[in-house]
């Protein structure tokens, strides 16, 4: 499977030294939370004097976010990759990010799309991360053995649990071997960042660069790690020069080599050799004080038809939803989306919520409890109808005769659906 939409991929700035004078990244920092807890990292907000991972000025919504980047580009045409990297791990934060990416990309269309994560809970994400179009995903692997990332990270959280020590280590690195795998299944380009802390793990670098060509990775990225105050590694040194060219030279015999990477904050943008982020700060900070959720960016209408003419599906049977917009006195469809598969449970309503992130409401003949409050929580405003789809896009877009539309709520054992009466999965 590969990304439906003809982008040129060549534009990525970091995937493709060539042309990283010609083409430039805005990293948009909606993924405040973080899963695991490195030895190396302090992220602390507001520090306009650092350039590395894990600073940002602000933290923006998804919303706010498709607002900066449409400002961004008016100020800067050559940006051609959207990306979000943190400044936490976008899959502990998995609904602003999906949600983010799809509306830029639904907006945007012929950008690039980028995420960088730890690897911990990107997996069951591959595949929407894929139906999206997002082409190029960079994973941070520091270690195959966990005996060695034991001494890296001093935890991680999968749900409310907390793992530490070669527990937690090996649990990770099955997460994240998992998630390259999906990833290239996929057909998404795969970057793998590799820090280089001195006496812990720079002896390990090849055994990691091997691992890495075994699944398909596309690129190996060697960072130097750099000593942050009030962490683990705080007095361990930056590793020199000359080391580093011997690491990515062994490396190299595995993989293609990244050596012009800028160590990006999670709100950077701008060429990777002209960076503009100081420049930004204005424009970021502005627009993470705007609405968390305006109206203005949800222009849509989801509806559940059998044939374009009425709604008459229950959203637990409409395997595809219609998407309609207005345009002066008359509604159009614009186009068809396929909804989750079945099963699941919270997280195909989750899931759908991010497919329909540019709708106001869907349309529906019948619709189940869980589906109908995860969807207007997520600001989707499930309407129970039959009828033809005319008379409900005129009752959503005047806000009049809204209660004339509205079914009785049945229950699946009530017929509203085919199923079992067990529920919406």
């Amino acid at each position: 499977m590969t990304a439906p939409f003809p982008i040129d991929l060549e534009r990525h700035p970091c995937f493709n030294a060539k042309v990283k004078g010609q083409y430039g990244r805005v990293h948009l920092p909606v993924a405040p939370k973080c899963n695991i807890k490195c030895n190396y990292c302090n992220r602390k907000y507001d520090c306009v004097n650092e350039s590395r991972p894990g600073v940002t000025s602000t933290v923006l919504s998804p919303h706010q976010a498709l607002e900066y980047m449409e400002k961004v580009l008016e100020k800067e045409p050559r940006i051609t990759v959207a990306g979000i990297a943190g400044p936490g791990d976008p899959f502990a934060n998995a609904d602003e990010t999906l949600t983010t990416m799809r509306l830029i990309r639904n907006r945007f269309p012929d950008l690039i799309l980028c995420l960088a994560s730890n690897g911990m809970n990107l997996a069951p994400y591959a595949e929407e991360i894929a139906a999206i179009g997002v082409s190029h995903v960079t994973v941070t692997i520091n270690a195959v053995d966990p005996a060695i990332s034991a001494k890296i990270y001093s935890w991680v959280r999968d749900g409310k649990m907390v793992y530490r020590g070669q527990q937690g280590a090996a649990l990770l690195l099955a997460r994240q071997l998992e998630s390259v795998r999906l990833l290239k299944q996929h057909g998404v380009t795969v970057k793998v960042n590799t820090i280089v802390i001195p006496g812990v793990n720079d002896h390990h670098v090849e055994a990691v660069a091997a691992k890495m060509q075994e699944l398909g990775v596309d690129l190996l990225n060697c960072m130097a790690m750099f000593p942050n105050a009030d962490t683990v590694f705080e007095n361990i040194p930056e590793p020199d020069k000359e080391a580093m060219v011997a690491i990515r030279q062994t490396a190299e015999k595995y993989l293609p080599q990244m050596r012009h990477c800028t160590r990006c904050r999670a709100d950077a943008v701008g060429l990777l050799d002209n960076d503009r982020t100081e420049e930004f700060r204005g424009c970021l900070t502005a627009c993470a004080a705007k609405p968390i959720r305006p109206d203005q960016h949800r222009p849509y209408v989801a509806v559940a038809t059998m044939e374009g003419v009425l709604v008459n599906q229950h959203l637990g049977e409409a395997w595809k939803l219609q998407i309609w917009g207005q345009e002066g006195d008359d509604f159009t469809m614009i186009e068809e989306r396929e909804t989750p598969q079945s099963g699941g449970g919270e997280q195909r309503w989750l899931a759908l919520a991010r497919i329909l992130a540019d709708c106001r409401a869907v349309l529906v003949n019948g619709i189940g409890e869980t589906p109908s409050q995860l969807l207007e929580k997520s600001g989707i405003k499930p309407v129970e109808m039959g009828g033809f789809i005319d008379r409900g896009l005129t009752a959503i877009y005047t806000g009049q005769g809204l209660n004339q539309l509205k079914n009785r709520r049945r229950s699946c054992s009530e017929g509203a659906c085919s199923g079992s009466g067990g529920g919406c999965g």
